[in-house]
């Protein structure tokens, strides 16, 4: 090799070094520099996660945001980091996956399903809740999905629950129209106003919007399950030490019992977690 090609050479080697230094550059050495951890929320997911009243607008609420409030306080305990920041980033059910995917926020925290095509795009953590999707009816509306036929049926757009819908429907041959809403308050005011038989989503959400909504809408919960949601938090894909740092403090709260305190912040110290959830909380709490 002469003298010019071992330079180039070596020029090659350097740049290749510091690409791969920029590449391994993952989210907990930018937490590590910010002293910051931003988590994206949807405002309009309770009792998972929404958006305060205007008196403290800055701190969204809802059990997966306590749920990550926590994980990120562990995190910061892990790196030595006495005063982290969290900076809250607004997502809809259409762009929330985007945050992730273009760096604008490292940990998705709101009611998300994993996926196996979501996670060509994103990863997940441990599972952080179950639920199961089913109606919002008024008293004389359709009880099951064979009810359906010949009637419009409501769903939130860019969700695996319409995905799960429209396959319900095709699979049982049932001639329903789905209309797709943007926020679950314009599906279930379709309802109410008797412009939509049903509004289809997850049972936690949508039961916690029906208790809101007060007895006068004269709607309720049918009591039929087309599938079973697995929530778990979004992060970078291909970010193994940050993914590790997040399973790692959840299963902390897991272990701890914490996420007991943080359950029944959400849901009510009268609710119990079923035993589903509660298998998928033990299963979840890896040892060190």
């Amino acid at each position: 090799m002469t003298t010019r090609s071992k330079t180039i050479f070596s020029a090659v080697i350097a740049i290749g070094v510091l690409m791969a230094g920029v590449t391994n550059a993952g989210t907990l050495d930018d937490v590590r520099a910010k002293s910051d951890i931003r988590i994206a929320y949807r405002e309009d997911a309770p009792p998972f996660s929404f958006k305060r009243d205007n008196a403290n607008p800055t701190a969204p609420a809802g059990f997966t945001l306590d749920l990550c409030r926590s994980v990120a306080a562990k995190i910061g305990k892990q790196l030595g980091i006495a005063d982290l920041k969290l900076t809250y980033v607004p997502v809809t059910s259409t762009n929330r996956f985007e945050a992730i995917t273009d760096g604008k926020a490292d940990l998705l925290c709101e009611a998300t399903t994993q996926t196996l095509k979501r996670r060509e795009a994103v990863s997940f953590s441990l599972p952080t809740f179950v639920d199961g999707a089913t109606f919002i009816i008024r008293a004389n509306g359709p009880k099951d999905i064979k009810s359906l036929e010949g009637k419009k049926v409501g769903v939130l757009a860019n969700t695996t629950t319409e995905a799960d819908l429209k396959r319900a429907l095709e699979a049982g041959r049932i001639n329903a129209e789905v209309i797709v809403a943007k926020t679950h308050k314009e599906g279930i005011d379709a309802v109410e106003k008797g412009s939509t038989a049903a509004y289809y989503g997850d049972r936690g959400i949508l039961t916690f919007l029906l208790v809101q909504s007060g007895p006068q809408s004269g709607l309720m919960i049918a009591d039929t399950y087309l599938s079973m949601e697995r929530y778990a938090l979004a992060l970078r894909r291909g970010d193994e030490d940050f993914r590790l740092a997040v399973d790692r403090a959840l299963s902390e709260i897991y272990r701890s019992g914490e996420i007991a305190k943080i359950f029944a912040a959400s849901f009510g110290p009268a609710a119990k977690p079923s035993e589903s959830l509660l298998g998928v909380y033990m299963m979840s709490a890896l040892p060190e």
